[in-house]
Formats: structure tokens, C-alpha cells, sequence
């Protein structure tokens, strides 16, 4: 029930920011529309609380959600800004050694693991290649494998994603 609640504010607060500033009440919403997304808050809850919320609810936490900005804001978006930079002079300079590596994030949640994925996959220069079943380990296709880093098996994380399996363990455990 909790995550059926839970889910259904979340859908309502997300049709409200979507729909603002086309209604009467205060300029933002009229009584119409939020009846509409309220029904449809309702609909969306019933058929994906399940999905939404697994089992806990620890990602609920406003606290959470304020650190996921601060990473988006801060550590991602400045290594957003380095990998376009490198990937630039590699592209211009052609000096690419492309390769398949292997790291072990040390994540403990699946939200954990698909935020870290995606954060890599979004950053120029590398992709989430595969996720091994168990969620210990994930291929990673990185424009630029560096010898150093090889010599490990598997490669330490801080080479090929640096500080962002820290933040998402912040975030998501």
C-alpha cells in the first residue's frame, strides 16, 4: 500500500511541473486538469507501484534525491566536460587504443549498478558494454585502455569511471 501511495504522489507532483502555467488556480493549474492528473496519478499508481518500489523504500528520502542533483550537478557533469574534451583530441589526434575492460564497482544495489552503467555510457569515451548476473562486474568499452590500468585484473574502477561509484554508493545504499 505504502509504495502505491508513494508512487502515486510521485506521478501527480511529475504531471504538476509538467503541466504548469496553463490554469486559474494561482496561475498554474486549473480544477480540471488536476482532477485529470490526479485520475491518471491514480491509474499510473496502481499499475507500476510495483515496479517503482521493490522492496524498500530508501530511495524516498529527499536527502537522496539532493545528493543525486549535487552528482548530476558537481562530479558528473565535470567529468562530462573532461571525456567530451579528451574524446575531441583523440578523435583529432587519432591516438585511440580501444578495448573491452572488466571492473568491479563494489555496488551492492541494482540501482546502484544501473545508475553507475548508465553514468558511464553517457560519458564520452566509454560504454556499458555487459552486467555478469550477479551484479559484481561490468564490461566496459573504453576509447583509450591504458596500460597501467590493465595490469590489474579486473581494472580498478577509479580509471575508467574515477569518483562516480563513490557518489551512487552514497546515494542508492
Amino acid at each position: 500500500m505504502l509504495a502505491f501511495i508513494i508512487t502515486t504522489i510521485v506521478c501527480f507532483i511529475t504531471y504538476l511541473l509538467l503541466t504548469t502555467g496553463s490554469g486559474d488556480i494561482a496561475g498554474l493549474w486549473s480544477i480540471e486538469e488536476m482532477l485529470f492528473g490526479l485520475i491518471l496519478s491514480l491509474i499510473a499508481g496502481f499499475i507500476s507501484h510495483a515496479t517503482f518500489l521493490k522492496e524498500d523504500t530508501r530511495m524516498v528520502n529527499p536527502i537522496r534525491w539532493v545528493l543525486f542533483l549535487v552528482y548530476l550537478i558537481g562530479p558528473f557533469f565535470v567529468a562530462l566536460a573532461k571525456a567530451n574534451v579528451d574524446v575531441a583530441y583523440r578523435v583529432i589526434t587519432g591516438k585511440i587504443k580501444p578495448g573491452i575492460v572488466k571492473i568491479q564497482p563494489d555496488l551492492k544495489t541494482d540501482l546502484g549498478v544501473t545508475m553507475l552503467a548508465n553514468s558511464i555510457t553517457l560519458t564520452p569515451g566509454t560504454l556499458s558494454v555487459d552486467v555478469d548476473e550477479d551484479n559484481k562486474e561490468l564490461f566496459i568499452h573504453w576509447i583509450n585502455v591504458d596500460e597501467e590500468a590493465v595490469k590489474k585484473k579486473p581494472v580498478d574502477c577509479r580509471y575508467v569511471c574515477g569518483g562516480f561509484p563513490k557518489w551512487i554508493r552514497r546515494i542508492t545504499e
